[in-house]
This record gives C-alpha cells, structure tokens and sequence, in this order.
C-alpha cells in the first residue's frame, strides 16, 4: 500500500475519479495492482460500488 495525498501517483497512471456529485471531491478508483521491479504484472479496476477486485482474496493468486 502507498500514500498518496495529493493524489499525484493516481493521476499519473490514470485512475482519478471527480466524486463532487457525492460531495467527495477528487478521488483514486477502488484498484489493486501488483508491481515487481517498477513493472505493473497486474491491474484489477473495481466497476462503480464495487468491492471485488481489490479484495486480497482475489489478489493472493495473482502474487
């Protein structure tokens, strides 16, 4: 897991989102990644409201 506060890295690879229609502001997408030696091996965008891709359950097989 990494911080990002000023949401740099999030809008580098593409996956901001503008959640002011709910009063969130800019915000990253629910993701999970999995990066060996700066190369992204694996990247799973959730779909809106979702909680599946990002879970560890679906990430410990793609380690």
């Amino acid at each position: 897991m990494i911080a990002d506060p000023a949401g740099d890295f999030t809008k580098a690879v593409g996956l901001d989102m503008d959640g002011s229609k709910f009063g969130l502001g800019l915000r990253s997408q629910r993701y999970s990644m999995v990066v060996e030696d700066g190369v992204v091996k694996s990247l799973n965008v959730e779909e809106g409201g979702e909680f599946k891709v990002s879970a560890a359950d679906y990430m410990l097989p793609q380690l």
